[in-house]
């Protein structure tokens, strides 16, 4: 993906927002009810970052990361990704 891809994305950030909630959706890992956190308090969403556990859905969720970095504009030499679930912030 070149700069150019890079501007395009920049223009179009809701576009990419959605398609990355709905792959979420897709990929179970994002679901929305009635949950209760581990505070008590209760959400209309789940995410959970931990089913994207297979070489595809690690592979897509890599391409998001590259499209929103390229987007942003922001000089870099490197990036790191979340901490794998269960690290309190």
């Amino acid at each position: 993906m070149g700069l150019q891809a890079g501007a395009a994305l920049a223009d179009a950030p809701d576009a990419l927002a959605q398609e990355f909630v709905q792959f979420c959706v897709d990929a179970g890992v994002l679901k929305f009810g009635e949950f209760k956190t581990k505070a008590g308090r209760l959400s209309p969403y789940f995410f959970n970052a931990g089913l994207f556990d297979d070489g595809a859905r690690l592979g897509r969720l890599a391409q998001f990361y590259a499209k929103a970095l390229l987007a942003s504009g922001i000089e870099f030499d490197m990036i790191f990704g979340p901490a794998y679930k269960g690290i309190p912030l």
